[in-house]
């Protein structure tokens, strides 16, 4: 794999993940009074749009590499997801939470190894 393609998974990581975040902003926004239809509209946007670029990058890696091959890194978005919303949605880890992206982190490299 060379520089380009790496940073290309790495990137439809990063979008996949920033957009589940914006939706989640989003619907957390329809609970809230002092929400506008604007902000909504917006993060909505912004999350579609990301997943989209997610999407499409995606289908550019399926074209080129093993589907065995990505699946790892992608699994690697459930890690990455979790931690990320602890950061920046103050979600709550949890100690079984924290374990189970451990066994998954691990399992992602044992599949990468071989």
């Amino acid at each position: 794999m060379n520089l380009l393609a790496f940073l290309f998974i790495v990137t439809s990581l990063v979008t996949l993940v920033a957009g589940q975040l914006f939706l989640k902003r989003a619907m957390e926004s329809t609970t809230r009074t002092d929400g506008t239809r604007a902000r909504l509209i917006g993060l909505l946007a912004a999350g579609i749009f990301l997943m989209t670029i997610s999407f499409f990058l995606t289908l550019g890696l399926l074209q080129r590499f093993d589907l065995s091959y990505l699946y790892p890194f992608q699994g690697l978005s459930v890690i990455i997801i979790s931690f990320s919303a602890a950061l920046v949605l103050r979600e709550k880890l949890t100690l079984q939470l924290t374990i189970g992206a451990l066994l998954i982190t691990i399992g992602i490299v044992l599949v990468s190894l071989s």
